[in-house]
């Protein structure tokens, strides 16, 4: 007799890492690949976070933290946010989760229940509607134009029917677009007036080319604000996230953290407490994709992706690619076998229509960028 297997692990996969996969393969084989499809930095951890973790695993017996870490290591982000933000938060409000995905799970049980709906502009980061259908809480999805940068308005959540929460991220990914003051705050007012829950997706923060991204915790304290030591902080491996939580939820969300995660990773938080120590070593990572992203928006046009998005921020390129193919997932295949670039196909950002688009990751080294722009220029489709 067949055992029962739960419908809730019946989402689609996330697609970068089938590429990942790939890619692995492809090198293994002997091949060489140029890596523009994951979305992490190829920089190590800042030396300071590297000389603390040295230190805990020296002296430290690295047992359980609180269900919400290390209070001095909350403390330091309640000065992050007063320092760059302006903003006063309680460090009661703050609480470190196993990256930022352990903060989507945490945020999305305690402010959603079973049937609620949840908008997601698309193109958007494909775990928030599979970590949302997977706890069975329905996903809106509202396309988005370039128009609107891709990213949510007031007027394309009112047409999207009934809601209980958005989900917005700014810096975007795939797109690297971002709200602007104005427009978060206009998205703010318009989900506090509705009784619609914001969720707003921080974790590319600091890696901007432009004005300083706004966080939804200048708007007011009822938003739920999620951010990483992943992107900016370049510690992807080490899984320590954040989230500030709004006061009516405190205690379901500790309570929830207490029970699935027990505490977020005792070293990385040791590990963490020297990142913002670090922070021109970090900018020294900003100004290289910087660099890479200014290479890529002169040549990729020369190899026929010349339709990007914007990319104020992360780093990524969203291209329009509906004149080359109709087939994203084929077409990335094709990209990796021929010249060894990999690449993300749309269909993992936006199930409808990203069949015509894919994203490139430029997280990478500057020689590399330049490589595989070499590379599609001259690849012959």
């Amino acid at each position: 007799m067949a055992l029962k297997v739960a419908g809730r692990g019946r989402i689609p996969p996330f697609i970068v890492m089938d590429v990942v996969r790939a890619a692995e393969a492809r090198a293994a084989a002997g091949h060489d690949v140029l890596h523009m499809e994951i979305g992490q930095p190829s920089t190590p951890a800042p030396k300071g976070v590297l000389a603390a973790a040295q230190a805990a695993l020296a002296g430290d017996v690295l047992g359980y933290t609180g269900a919400f870490g290390l209070e001095a290591l909350r403390a330091r982000l309640a000065d992050w946010y007063r320092l760059r933000y302006g903003v006063e938060v309680p460090v009661e409000r703050i609480a470190l989760t196993p990256g930022s995905s352990g903060a989507f799970v945490l945020g999305f049980l305690a402010a959603f229940e079973p049937g609620d709906r949840v908008a997601l502009a698309t193109p958007c980061y494909p775990a928030y509607r599979n970590i949302l259908t997977a706890l069975g809480i329905e996903t809106v999805l509202v396309p988005a134009e370039a128009e609107h940068g891709f990213q949510p308005t007031p007027e394309l959540l009112e047409r999207a029917g009934p809601l209980d929460g958005v989900v917005v991220a700014s810096p975007a990914n795939p797109t690297g677009t971002m709200l602007g003051a104005d427009a978060l705050e206009r998205l703010y007012g318009w989900c506090h007036t509705a009784g619609v829950r914001l969720v707003s997706d921080e974790i590319y923060h600091g890696i901007v080319y432009g004005p300083a991204a706004t966080t939804a915790l200048a708007m007011g304290d009822d938003a739920i604000v999620v951010n990483s030591f992943s992107k900016y902080f370049s510690m992807t491996g080490w899984r320590l996230g954040w989230m500030i939580v709004p006061p009516d939820m405190v205690r379901a969300v500790e309570c929830l953290a207490q029970n699935l995660f027990i505490s977020p990773p005792t070293l990385s938080q040791h590990a963490a407490m020297a990142a913002f120590d670090c922070v021109p070593e970090l900018e020294e990572n900003v100004a290289r994709y910087a660099r890479n992203r200014a290479l890529l928006l002169a040549e990729l046009p020369k190899a026929g992706f010349d339709r990007l998005a914007p990319a104020d921020g992360a780093f990524y390129l969203y291209a329009d690619v509906a004149h080359l193919t109709n087939d994203s997932t084929a077409f990335c295949r094709r990209m990796l076998e021929e010249v060894g670039v990999a690449a993300t196909p749309g269909v993992d950002f936006d199930p409808e229509r990203g069949s015509r688009s894919l994203r490139f990751s430029f997280a990478g080294s500057t020689e590399a960028m330049a490589e595989a722009a070499r590379r599609l220029a001259a690849w012959k489709r």
